[in-house]
């Protein structure tokens, strides 16, 4: 498992799309997850430490986990398959052995791990399909050649694979600003 934190929230100028950029810890590796309007304000809300009159979605799921006698620990972007993100709120009560894995969304775990100021990880075969670096010479967002090669013992991504994640490529070229991606 590789630390992550949020580097950006990103439109697209084709489609108004929002998708979460987060930026491996570590190294300049970038995973790009598309989330909606609603998990993008909440994640935003957050990060620029707005008040709202009421608490959000987010905020009530955090009121839950506490009430419950549960902390949130750690969240994971765990899978990816047929295009889709998967991700586990990773939960911890005290004086109990073991931790609790509850299954949701990527958009849902950053919202919530915002707000309990905890890291977000990426499974390593995550990012090896989906993780973009950015060219040094363009800036351009470029696919990770480890998903290519197949590094670490896992196999390559096949054509059909690749030829997916092209179109999630595509994508990424639309995003106002992603070319400012690693400048800061």
């Amino acid at each position: 498992m590789l630390e992550m934190v949020i580097d950006s929230i990103r439109v697209s100028l084709m489609n108004y799309q929002r998708v979460v950029i987060l930026k491996q810890r570590e190294a300049e590796r970038y995973l790009p997850i598309w989330i909606g309007s609603p998990e993008a304000d909440a994640i935003a809300v957050k990060l620029q430490d707005v008040s709202v009159p009421r608490p959000l979605t987010h905020d009530l799921l955090g009121s839950v986990i506490k009430t419950l006698g549960a902390r949130v620990e750690r969240v994971v972007v765990s899978d990816l398959s047929n295009d889709t993100f998967f991700a586990k709120l990773v939960l911890a009560r005290d004086g109990e052995n073991g931790a609790i894995e509850v299954d949701c969304r990527p958009s849902d775990a950053i919202a919530v791990a915002v707000r309990a100021s905890v890291p977000i990880y990426v499974e390593d075969m995550v990012l090896d399909k989906a993780g973009i670096v950015m060219d040094k010479e363009t800036g351009k967002p470029m696919m990770d050649e480890t998903a290519r090669k197949g590094d670490k013992g896992q196999a390559a991504l096949s054509e059909e694979e690749i030829k997916n994640l092209s179109a999630f490529s595509d994508f990424l070229k639309d995003l106002k600003g992603l070319d400012e991606l690693g400048k800061s």
